[in-house]
């Protein structure tokens, strides 16, 4: 396995029914303002979008970057600041971290492995990754488990709470190994296939098996697999544990527990990894769920059979692989959805089976992992998609 070089050591749910480069310390922010006009595409037959990203910076969102695509057209639209200190306009290619979107693309490459013949679904992962799991784990554990949120695995280590003791170890390093090592010395949480339960540690552990099973890193077989593949010359992955956004961005901020708004733009998410560590652009996500839903990147049987349909889980699933979860629009079409969220960013990708509809935005959300869904992204998904 090629050495990965790394120092030692929900995002929420979409409700479609609506609803400096520097390692210096970063200082409290003042409450965003004033406003920058925004910038949309075909404003008389997309005022409502066109409206709902008005107004920004506000207290909820500094910035948003959105691409609607489909038979219906197209619409970009951009809105709000680069930052709060120049209050430049924000860029419409700028970079920011995709958060769980990255589960999208771990769950491309475990399918085409499985195409592929490398990788059998059913299989216990511990016949790829011999060692993972203790004796207390009696009942196997399935690579599609993993893939289906419901291997039983516990959430492992992690360095604080965003909004929290985590801002404050933003530069602090937790590596894969360590939070699935902490992960299973807790033993299982329930029996695999018994019920569905987000999170990242099952995708941390596909992240491995990727890496065992091509005797390659993560990255570059995301980088061979999908990027190339779907023209995403903007995306990658952060070098380790290098905590900066590497090209041009626009900057995130985060609302702290105790009422600071802090520059949240350089954190490590090197614990991360293979579940929320992609950085990439709106364009850049928008060619990859058009390729995706396409059957460009994964056969077009496996997309249906696991990422487009529901698992049979024991108590239900909400959720398919890399977490797409499906709604349906007042027009009776469906639309898979997956969102994703890093402190400062939010972001979502969305799109109908038969890419009629798709939806990608980047908010710059000041809240990007609260419980509820954030006001300007609530906005833009009723004006996307409720028609």
């Amino acid at each position: 396995m090629r050495t990965r070089h790394r120092a030692p050591c929900l995002a929420a749910s979409l409700t479609l029914a609506l609803t400096a480069n520097t390692l210096a310390a970063a200082p409290a922010l003042a409450s965003p303002s004033p406003t920058v006009p925004v910038h949309c595409t075909d404003r008389g037959r997309f005022e409502a979008l066109c409206d709902a990203i008005e107004g920004l910076p506000d207290a909820d969102a500094t910035a948003a970057l959105v691409r609607v695509g489909g038979t219906d057209g197209t619409w970009r639209g951009t809105a709000g600041v680069r930052d709060l200190r120049t209050h430049r306009p924000a860029l419409e290619d700028g970079r920011f971290r995709a958060g769980s979107t990255t589960k999208l693309v771990t769950a491309a490459i475990v399918l085409q492995l499985a195409a592929e013949g490398d990788v059998d679904l059913d299989a216990d992962v511990r016949g790829y990754l011999p060692g993972l799991l203790p004796d207390v784990f009696t009942a196997p554990v399935t690579v599609r488990h993993l893939l289906t949120f419901s291997s039983g695995l516990r959430p492992g280590t992690s360095l604080g709470d965003v909004g929290g003791e985590g801002y404050e170890n933003r530069y602090a390093t937790l590596t894969p190994e360590e939070v699935v090592a902490s992960s299973v010395a807790q033993g299982p949480a329930f029996v695999a296939g018994e019920r569905q339960r987000y999170g990242n540690i099952d995708y941390t552990v596909l992240g491995l098996l990727i890496e065992k099973v091509t005797d390659d890193t993560y990255e570059h077989q995301a980088a061979v697999r999908v990027f190339g593949p779907a023209g995403m010359r903007h995306t990658s992955f952060p070098g380790g544990p290098d905590p900066r956004i590497h090209g041009p961005h626009n900057r995130g901020y985060q609302l702290l527990a105790d009422g600071r708004l802090v520059d949240a733009t350089e954190w490590n998410m090197s614990d991360r990894w293979a579940a929320g560590d992609m950085i990439s652009t709106a364009e850049d996500l928008e060619k990859f769920v058009v390729a995706l839903f396409g059957g460009e990147i994964v056969p077009e049987p496996l997309l249906v059979a696991e990422m487009l349909t529901l698992p049979a889980i024991g108590h239900g699933a909400v959720m398919s692989a890399g977490g797409l979860r499906p709604q349906s629009l007042p027009d009776g079409r469906v639309v898979w959805a997956k969102s994703g969220a890093r402190p400062g960013y939010a972001t979502l990708v969305a799109a109908a089976e038969d890419l009629s509809r798709t939806l990608v935005y980047s908010v710059n959300a000041t809240d990007a992992k609260d419980e509820d869904m954030n006001p300007v992204a609530a906005r833009i998904v009723e004006a996307a998609l409720s028609g």
